[in-house]
């Protein structure tokens, strides 16, 4: 009897034994993993059903079997379907609009995702995964107008254009440019209204400029801003280095950088602070004057500048420099401001109010301060021998900010006047025409405004 008690008792610990190591088995083994598919669609929450959504389906069992599903108020939809013979751990989808499409008069739509995996899970079904998306359809482009633009823009200069842009998913509105500059439209006047100014690169042989609107859905109106384009030339100065030059000025400027420490070869020193610190002072320069505030303008007044009275111009904007040592070309640049000079230590004087966004010594430039006048306009000063500002403060017309001088990379007591829009140098010669502002500002704004009101 004992023995048989201890056979039967060894065979139901051997089955225990048994069906333990089996649910082990189960548990750790990867054919019954437990995780489902993992479904993920790339999407903001809306959908022009023109542009392919892109699907992922990953899962480390793999992939069996996948299905999606457009739901509207007709009924349902299946967009794609798939038994695979082969399993895969990661698939990527594009889901196309169903046929008919356009006939889609919902204002939203559900994509159902339906995922099952290899596992063994689930006795044997494996892991299912199913998510639901809910889409605004929005198949309606932004519209887009060109309400009042500035009739020309000079290669060098800069334009305004004002437009209206309307679009209940709106998300994206700038004016593009062929050289890829995007610029910033502010909010104009009335609801619905946009301005811009925009600039000619000088070392851009074209330009066009192009309103690009984008909604939510990615419908994208682009209107072309209608200028008349008048490609100006500009001068091309060969300059030969002198030894004496070399060994002065650029000595001096080599002390200050920190490109230049250790360089001893002469055209080295040269060209390194006239292409590398030069870019890097630009650089700085055109961040700072890139913002553009996002405040509605309800008027854009701008008074004749002239920064540096009874002065004499002694290098123009745009000047093309090349320069040589004994006939060998070494470097290049452009000047991209206008020299004025009347005496030493001359007081410097801002015709238009605004807020200084820089006021700090940067490279070649010496002490510069930049304003900020609104709309992405921007003047600096470079050289200044002292400065009457700080960042921060607000001038007011016929402030007197600094006083000329010579340092960074001037050889003598002047003015470097910069007009900036949007990053970018322009002629400040426009600036300083008083029938230029009226013709290509305050007209433009004024007969806008008569358009705006008439509608």
């Amino acid at each position: 009897m004992r023995n048989r008690r201890n056979k039967s008792s060894f065979g139901v610990l051997f089955v225990m034994l048994l069906f333990v190591g089996a649910g082990l088995y189960v548990y750790f083994s990867s054919m019954f993993e437990r995780n489902a598919p993992v479904v993920s669609l790339q999407n903001n929450g809306y959908w022009n059903l023109k542009k392919p959504l892109k699907l992922t389906l990953k899962d480390d069992s793999g992939i069996k079997s996948y299905k999606v599903i457009v739901r509207t108020t007709n009924g349902d939809n299946e967009l794609l379907y798939n038994q695979l013979l082969i399993p895969q751990k990661s698939i990527d989808l594009e889901l196309k609009a169903p046929r008919g499409s356009y006939a889609i008069k919902d204002k939203s739509i559900q994509i159902i995702v339906q995922a099952r995996d290899v596992s063994k899970w689930n006795f044997f079904k494996g892991n299912i995964a199913q998510k639901s998306y809910t889409l605004v359809v929005d198949k309606k482009r932004p519209q887009v107008n060109i309400v009042n633009n500035s009739y020309k823009i000079s290669r060098g200069g800069a334009a305004l254009v004002i437009f209206d842009a309307e679009d209940e998913n709106l998300k994206d509105l700038y004016i593009e440019s062929n050289h890829n500059k995007h610029f910033k439209a502010v909010p104009f006047y009335k609801k619905g209204y946009f301005i811009a100014l925009l600039a000619w690169p000088v070392q851009d042989d074209t330009f066009r400029a192009t309103v690009v609107a984008t909604d939510k859905a990615g419908n994208v109106t682009k209107s072309y801003v209608p200028l008349y384009l008048k490609n100006k030339k500009y001068r091309l100065s060969k300059i030969n280095l002198s030894d004496k030059f070399l060994n002065g000025k650029i000595v001096e400027l080599a002390e200050e950088f920190d490109e230049t420490q250790g360089v001893k070869a002469p055209l080295k020193r040269f060209r390194i602070i006239n292409e590398d610190v030069r870019a890097k002072n630009e650089k700085l320069i055109h961040k700072i004057t890139s913002i553009v505030p996002q405040d509605r303008v309800q008027n854009f007044r701008i008074k004749r500048m002239y920064p540096l009275k009874n002065a004499e111009v002694v290098a123009h904007f745009g000047d093309h420099r090349k320069y040589y040592y004994h006939g060998e070309f070494i470097s290049e640049a452009y000047h991209l401001g206008l020299d004025m000079a009347s005496h030493a230590m001359a007081p410097i004087k801002t015709q238009n109010g605004g807020k200084v966004v820089f006021a700090d010594f940067n490279g070649l430039y010496g002490n510069s301060p930049i304003i900020s006048h609104g709309l992405g306009l921007y003047t600096l000063y470079g050289h200044c021998s002292s400065l009457n500002v700080a960042v921060g403060d607000t001038v007011a017309p016929n402030t007197i900010i600094a006083k000329t001088g010579k340092t960074g990379y001037a050889m003598g007591d002047h003015l470097h006047f910069g007009v900036l829009v949007q990053g970018i140098e322009v002629r400040p010669q426009e600036w300083m025409d008083k029938q230029w502002i009226k013709l290509n500002i305050d007209d433009i704004i004024k007969s806008a405004k008569k358009i705006i009101d008439g509608k």
